[in-house]
């Protein structure tokens, strides 16, 4: 069986979090089969993670590669369906001939396909709902774990046109976007529709009374010095992933003036990017927020900015234990623990669990948790 026309879902998630973004989709399905991207080796399109899920009339949501084996996929997680039965396949690149089944890009993939069941739309619905979980399944003999975690927050300070673009980029990626300014006439939700919430305040006093943690993202557009100084000395004193602000050169160099005036150090100033963005040469909000968001993927994935056809390095970076990468790991430090669930008080599925997956129990979410931690027989 193949698949008809592919659903189409509006944006998309950052790498670590696909199953959170398949969850409300899954969910209302009576039943359904997904495959998880468990390994991969060499050069391949979709990491460790990527998902495809097949619906109870066929349909299909999400994808593990470029298209290059998307087919194959799509009849395994077809007869997991029906069987019921967990399966593991490995999908590499073929010299027999350029039309097999295979990653012509020349790397190699497992993928895990397994069916609904409780255990696994509890999770979803626990992930849907933000709670951070573990997830733990088996197939062939093997068992992985996975972590689905909440999306990280994009914090947008400054009610102005280019804000509205941002937060629609930001969302996009997959951020939980906040528009914070302390101007009710401009800080509407009308004006920002793509903001996950729209708050009026005085943006350092947001900031001061907010959760953030090492994937939090930071991006002041005001500038102007009643705004911007305060919220960017609070935002400069927290281990966050990335804070920039919008201006010329000469309002950097006198923002860089003013916050040194307040005691932020030296080390602290080095993290502030500004003026915020690539140069891409645009000017428009949006060619602008393009510009904001090509950074904020920069700097979370070690990216150089430059093009991949000036470059000879190869174009997906390497993944390190159990297919997590340094950055991703890094992300995850600070972020919310899993919740306890009956039975798990250990953090060890006990044996009245019959079912995966399961979620783990007390404790922090394993960092190094992602599918492709198999454990068990070969």
């Amino acid at each position: 069986m193949r698949p008809g026309r592919a659903a189409t879902r509006p944006g998309r998630v950052p790498e670590e979090d696909w199953m959170r973004d398949l969850a409300s989709t899954l969910l209302s399905w009576d039943r359904f089969a997904v495959a998880s991207v468990v390994a991969v080796r060499g050069s391949a399109p979709r990491p460790v993670g990527a998902a495809m899920a097949v619906g109870p009339s066929g349909e299909v949501i999400g994808s593990v590669s470029g298209g290059c084996v998307e087919a194959e996929v799509y009849d395994l997680a077809c007869q997991v369906l029906a069987s019921g039965v967990p399966a593991l396949a490995s999908f590499g690149y073929s010299d027999d001939t350029a039309f097999a089944v295979g990653l012509t890009c020349g790397g190699s993939l497992d993928v895990a396909v397994q069916r609904d069941s409780p255990s696994l739309r509890a999770a979803l619905q626990a992930s849907s709902d933000g709670v951070p979980v573990s997830v733990r399944f088996e197939a062939e003999g093997r068992v992985f774990t996975e972590s689905w975690l909440p999306p990280p927050r994009l914090l947008v300070f400054g009610a102005i046109d280019h804000a509205a673009a941002v937060a629609e980029i930001g969302r996009f990626l997959g951020y939980h976007v906040t528009v914070c300014d302390a101007r009710p006439v401009f800080a509407t939700p009308e004006r920002f529709p793509a903001a996950h919430s729209v708050v009026v305040d005085w943006p350092h006093r947001y900031l001061a009374s907010t959760r953030t943690d090492p994937s939090t993202a930071v991006v002041v557009l005001t500038h102007d010095p009643k705004f911007d100084i305060p919220v960017l000395t609070e935002a400069l004193s927290r281990p966050l992933a990335f804070v920039g602000a919008l201006g010329s050169r000469r309002t950097h160099l006198e923002r860089l003036a003013r916050l040194r005036e307040e005691g932020v150090p030296e080390e602290s100033l080095a993290r502030l990017r500004s003026p915020v963005g690539l140069d891409l040469g645009g000017r428009t909000p949006a060619e602008t927020a393009v510009s904001i968001a090509a950074e904020l993927v920069a700097v979370r994935h070690g990216g150089s900015g430059l093009p991949l056809s000036a470059l000879s390095t190869p174009i997906h970076r390497t993944l390190e234990s159990h297919g997590t990468d340094l950055p991703q790991r890094r992300r995850h430090e600070g972020r919310p623990a899993a919740l306890p669930a009956p039975g798990h008080t250990d953090g060890v599925p006990g044996p009245q669990c019959g079912q995966v997956p399961l979620l783990l129990g007390a404790g922090e979410v394993p960092r190094d948790a992602r599918v492709g931690l198999g454990l068990g027989r070969r």
